[in-house]
């Protein structure tokens, strides 16, 4: 198998922090490598050294297999704002079109419809600078995909994108031969895309096959092993710190070699691992909470021609967790302002339609049936949307202190300007309630505060992973993720009894996830949540609500996994209606247009039924392979080559199975 990259003796650092240094490790033919790490440890500088936008500290090697074709997929993009979508594409491919035949050109340009197709960017011709941050990330994986690269790396590549598009980059690289490093805190797309998972910690890598609960398994044991050994140390160091203390007077005469050693195992014994992290019983609760919550009745929200919310009614219920889903553009972060009284009459939002946020687009949201009246956790309801509104006041919501209810009459909203932010309905808040507001776009910090400028609790501080070497850190030196960890700290410590997160898990490491999902699980107030991380909303909430576009929005109660086996069975009942519409409209015009002829049923020849009969055998046979293979991987006692042919089986398995259905079907339907 053939060594795709090799890496020797590579460092970065900057100023006092040591981000890895000297590390090394090598990515052959076939690997599918997740890269994790906690926030500030050195994951994107990593990525820039193998782009060749930055350079190691201490020199070293990066050698990529000759002829290979490497596609880089960064965090941040230089995009022409005024260039379309395909010529943008273009443009930034001439590196890779310049020597190919215009045959060949034509077949790269297919292939980049194709991929904008299933992405959903149906206008090519759409500009750049008209795009939300999510579409953005979509042209980009466009542009990667479609030059069908030999090595992909790719930094974050599920950030910003709704879950539709994440589940088809999920599907399109777990059935590819490529070879893949990327960094990703999307667990769910890792344990589906990675046969191996590579950890940056404390400046070095470390590397386990397998999945991603092979890996906690792995790591827990890594670290019990690292700390029994940090114990032996500090055996050796008390004997030698007493040796060190005696007869100073005659230090002199002490062998230095031991005294470098004293001071060596002096620096090993404080590298221990700590597994401190928010204890819930420790931090301080939540406000008390209120019966009343937020009431809203007959909310609508237009924008200039375009609807993001129409006649939306239902009564939030205390210590309800309610995750909003829905794609992009549909309204979900602009709903979150309304709740939160960011947006009221007459007022404009910052972004109207490019909320950045991304979640499950309902490919046929019309036929999906809403739900009226349902019963929700904590004896809610939903009547979405209202059938009679005439009767309530046109009223729209204000922000008042201390979260009082607000219930103020609007008048004739239909003489607001086209271009206006133009809000109706009623809402009430609770007197007691306090809402804490996570917004996507983050808060505005001073570069030169420090982090206990910031956050003045140390207590809080340390439990939040800010250990006390960093409280004197400079918010320019942090990292993204740190930020957000930080302005996420600054909202917990208001102990509000109404949490809204609007995409909470955008740049956030694995460790502060699992920190926050335990925090939210035993959150004493309401929730809601906005995010596109599946195994995050498995993991926090029991009701949806899903945002279709044009204002209308449905209600789903149950997990979001729930929610996607509930939209397959629904979708394939429709299937089935429609065919079963077709036949008997077909059978519908036989009739009429023979009436005097006898309906005569088209039965199959005898190689047709034994081919059915086999292709019956066949889909079975397929269905217990793939679950063998997938009990197999799960595992994770595979060998490496094992788990790579395992695992490339699999994406045949799915291949011959569609083939095979598909005929199945086309038997079944001549029956008849």
């Amino acid at each position: 198998m053939a060594s795709y990259l090799q890496i020797e003796n590579i460092s970065k650092s900057y100023g006092p922090k040591i981000l890895f240094e000297r590390i090394g490790f090598n990515i052959n033919e076939g690997d599918k490598i997740a890269l994790i790490a906690p926030n500030g440890t050195g994951k994107t500088s990593l990525m820039k050294i193998l782009a060749g936008k930055d350079k190691s500290d201490s020199g070293g090697k990066i050698m990529f297999l000759k002829d290979i074709r490497i596609a880089f997929l960064e965090q941040e993009y230089d995009f022409d704002p005024e260039k379309s979508i395909f010529d943008q594409i273009m443009s930034s491919s001439e590196e890779y079109t310049r020597n190919l035949d215009q045959e060949h050109i034509w077949e790269y340009e297919r292939r980049v419809i194709k991929f904008l197709t299933s992405f959903n960017l149906g206008n090519q011709d759409q500009l750049m600078k008209e795009l939300s941050g999510g579409e953005i990330k979509r042209v980009a994986l466009t542009q990667m995909l479609a030059s069908e690269a030999d090595f992909f790396i790719m930094d974050e590549p599920t950030n910003h994108l709704d879950i539709d598009a994440i589940e088809f980059l999920e599907n399109y690289l777990s059935r590819s031969r490529c070879t893949l490093l990327m960094v990703t805190h999307d667990r769910y797309f890792l344990d589906r895309v990675c046969n191996t998972i590579m950890e940056m910690d404390k400046g070095a890598i470390y590397t386990y096959r397998g999945n991603y609960q092979n890996f906690l398994e792995k790591r827990e044991e890594r670290i019990a092993n690292y700390n029994a050994e940090t114990d032996k140390v500090r055996n050796i160091l008390r004997r030698e710190l007493e040796w060190i203390r005696s007869t100073p007077c005659a230090r002199t005469g002490k062998a230095r070699y031991r005294i470098n050693a004293f001071y060596d195992l002096k620096d090993r014994a404080s590298q221990a691992y700590t597994t401190q992290q928010v204890n819930m019983a420790e931090l301080k609760g939540a406000t008390r909470l209120g019966t009343k919550i937020i009431n809203c009745k007959d909310l609508s929200f237009f924008y200039g021609d375009k609807c993001y919310l129409d006649r939306f009614t239902y009564n939030f219920q205390r210590y309800e967790k309610v995750g909003i889903v829905g794609r992009n553009g549909a309204g979900k972060s602009t709903f979150l302002d309304i709740l939160t009284g960011r947006i009221g009459y007459g007022e404009t939002p910052d972004q109207v339609g490019r909320d950045g946020s991304s979640s499950l687009p309902v490919t046929d949201s019309s036929s999906l049936p809403v739900t009226t009246s349902s019963s929700l956790p904590g004896g809610s309801s939903s009547s979405l949307p209202v059938t009679d509104s005439s009767s309530l006041p046109a009223t729209t919501s204000s922000s008042l202190p201390g979260g009082s209810s607000s219930s103020l009459p609007v008048t004739d909203s239909s003489s607001l300007p086209a271009t206006t932010g133009n809000l109706t309905g009623v809402i009430e808040r609770g007197e007691s309630l306090k809402i804490g507001y996570y917004h996507q776009s983050g808060m505005a910090f001073n570069p030169d505060d420090t982090v206990l400028d910031i956050v003045n609790d140390t207590w809080l501080l340390n439990r939040f992973l800010f250990p006390h070497e960093m409280l004197n850190n400079k918010i320019s030196k942090l990292s993204g993720g740190e930020k957000r960890r930080l302005y996420l700290l600054t909202i917990l410590m208001q102990q509000p009894n109404l949490l809204i997160l609007d995409e909470p898990t955008n740049d956030l490491d694995i460790v502060t996830l699992n920190i926050l999902e335990d925090y939210l699980k035993e959150f004493s107030g309401s929730l809601i949540i906005v995010s596109h991380d599946r195994h995050f909303l498995d993991k926090l909430v029991d009701h949806l609500f899903i945002f279709c576009g044009n204002g209308l929005v449905k209600d789903f109660v149950g997990s979001y996994s729930e929610y996607r086996e509930y939209i397959k069975e629904f979708e394939s009942e429709q299937r089935s209606r429609e065919r079963a519409q077709e036949k008997a409209a077909k059978e519908r015009e036989g009739k009429i247009s023979q009436p005097e002829a006898p309906v005569r049923k088209k039965k199959l020849t005898y190689k047709e039924q034994r081919e059915m009969e086999q292709l019956e055998k066949d889909l079975e046979a397929l269905s217990n392979e793939k679950k063998e293979l997938e009990n197999k991987l799960s595992s994770g006692s595979l060998p490496f080559d094992e788990l790579q042919a395992a695992s490339e089986r699999i994406g045949s398995i799915m291949e011959e199975t569609d083939e095979k259905e598909f005929r199945l079907l086309e038997l079944y339907e001549n029956m008849e």
